[in-house]
């Protein structure tokens, strides 16, 4: 019989998954988006962090990397690129977990805040070094701004009406290990 606390696991992982399958595709949804209009916020991003942050078992690497892969490709962005940055970003939040776990929500905004714009700066170099099509540095840092601004939102959202909270100090996973 499988323990409650691995079921529960691969459930939020099949649901994250789910999750942001279902926000690509209404990504792609023609709704009337026209040049010159302020960019929307990247939510596939800031769902992502915000559950790296809260639980990052739930969003380890190997769903990652293949995701994000499958979503450049189905987005038509450079194949790769996204998934590299995406997986650098998660990991580096990942690393400092413990840090912003005993930090006030402001501070670890902040901190999701920088790196998401580190991220367009190195997307932008990435794509400069590739001499590929970019998108102008400014529309590409309002982007990154508008999905900071959503990220409290979203794990408002994810707390609530998901139930991905982060874990206590002394939690641990089905082999013992402290979350």
């Amino acid at each position: 019989m499988v323990d409650p606390i691995t079921s529960r696991t691969w459930a939020y992982r099949v649901f994250y998954v789910a999750l942001i399958l279902v926000l690509a595709f209404v990504q792609l949804l023609p709704l009337g988006a026209s040049a010159g209009k302020l960019p929307g916020p990247d939510l596939i991003v800031a769902v992502t962090f915000a559950w790296v942050l809260r639980r990052p078992s739930y969003v380890p690497v190997p769903i990652l990397a293949p995701l994000f892969l499958f979503l450049d490709f189905l987005l038509q962005h450079p194949p790769g690129l996204g998934a590299a940055l995406i997986l650098v970003g998660t990991e580096v939040l990942r690393a400092r977990r413990d840090v912003s776990r005993n930090l006030p929500f402001p501070f670890e905004w902040a901190m999701v805040t920088a790196v998401m714009v580190a991220l367009v700066g190195l997307n932008q170099i990435a794509l400069t070094i590739t001499m590929l099509d970019r998108p102008p540095l400014g529309q590409a840092i309002l982007r990154a701004l508008f999905t900071a601004a959503a990220y409290p939102l979203v794990v408002l959202v994810s707390h609530y009406a998901f139930g991905v909270r982060a874990a206590d100090p002394n939690e641990a996973d089905a082999l013992g290990s402290r979350l």
